[in-house]
């Protein structure tokens, strides 16, 4: 009997490593890419995405994650989108097709193909970005970290930064290089809620 008890254990153990792998769907009010690049020497020029959607999936016990995320490039913003006397605002030309060309490619997105795990916590992603129909590596590293109960949503969430650094011109994003700078620092706040 003892036998058949312990074969049925070991036989379950797959079964229960797979339950651990946890399902989180990205809050869209709290997920916000940001960007950053040099203008023309003067400052360091930032923007933002308004609508991102995405999930990611947890597996402390076994250190393995995956990262799916979408951005709706139109909602760029990087705060001057009120015309006065211009034919156009900063923003409006951002979703030009000197730049993200938003008419034609609606959507960016991100997926992962392995998280680096330091600890118990993700640490690295590596993954493929998908910018005006170019699909290139882009790894982004986790720099804040924290899962605990929310505590406004009452239910378990996951959320912090993640960053990293892309040349736009591998895109076929060449435009104003080099007054505008062709390195971009992306830094991602997320905040994904257990579904």
């Amino acid at each position: 009997m003892k036998r058949i008890v312990v074969g049925a254990l070991f036989a379950a153990l797959p079964l229960v490593a797979a339950a651990q792998a946890e399902s989180y769907a990205l809050d869209p009010y709290h997920t916000f890419p940001h960007f950053a690049l040099d203008y023309a020497g003067y400052a360091t020029l930032y923007g933002r995405f308004d609508r991102t959607s995405g999930q990611f999936t947890l597996d402390r016990a076994a250190k393995k994650a995956t990262l799916e995320l979408t951005v709706d490039t139109a909602s760029v913003t990087t705060g001057d989108n009120e015309r006065g006397g211009r034919a156009r605002t900063r923003d409006e030309h951002l979703r030009t097709a000197d730049f993200f060309n938003t008419a034609e490619f609606p959507r960016m997105t991100y997926k992962s193909t392995k998280v680096v795990f330091r600890g118990e916590e993700p640490a690295e992603i590596e993954g493929q970005l998908t910018l005006l129909g170019v699909t290139r590596p882009l790894t982004l590293s986790v720099d804040r970290w924290l899962c605990k109960d929310h505590p406004f949503y009452k239910k378990p969430g996951c959320g912090g930064n993640a960053s990293g650094v892309l040349k736009r011109s591998e895109f076929g994003m060449k435009y104003a290089i080099p007054v505008l700078g062709d390195e971009v620092r992306i830094t991602i706040m997320f905040l994904g809620m257990k579904q």
